[in-house]
């Protein structure tokens, strides 16, 4: 796994089929949004989902359904992040979802989490 910004995004990316897989059963998206698999997380609320043809698509962590995916330009070949100490090994979560009614602005409605507990959160 590699995390960093581009650009104005911080991404987490899985580096190898393998991790990407991983994330893939822990997310539970193949029961969700089938015919997909997590390649990564953007700015903390949407996953990078990759198809059986090698393109690219978000789609937010919650609610994570088949309405909600969209293309994704991902740059093709090694992808460069420039790391963050502030925000390596951390997801920002809200604690009551926005989709849920939770305030982006009220302090109080967010945390950083590890990905384990983000993997939790999200199912």
């Amino acid at each position: 796994m590699k995390e960093g910004w581009l650009n104005d995004d911080y991404l987490i990316l899985f580096e190898d089929r393998n991790e990407a897989l991983q994330a893939t059963r822990d997310y539970a998206i193949a029961e969700r949004i089938p015919g997909y698999y997590v390649a990564g997380l953007r700015s903390w609320d949407y996953f990078i989902l990759c198809d059986a043809s090698s393109r690219y698509f978000t789609v937010p962590t919650v609610p994570a359904t088949t309405d909600e995916v969209k293309p994704y330009a991902l740059p093709s070949g090694s992808v460069v992040l420039d790391s963050d100490s502030r925000y390596c090994g951390k997801i920002k979560w809200y604690i009551t979802p926005i989709i849920f009614g939770g305030s982006p602005s009220d302090p109080e409605n967010l945390t950083w989490i590890n990905l384990g507990q983000h993997t939790e959160a999200v199912r």
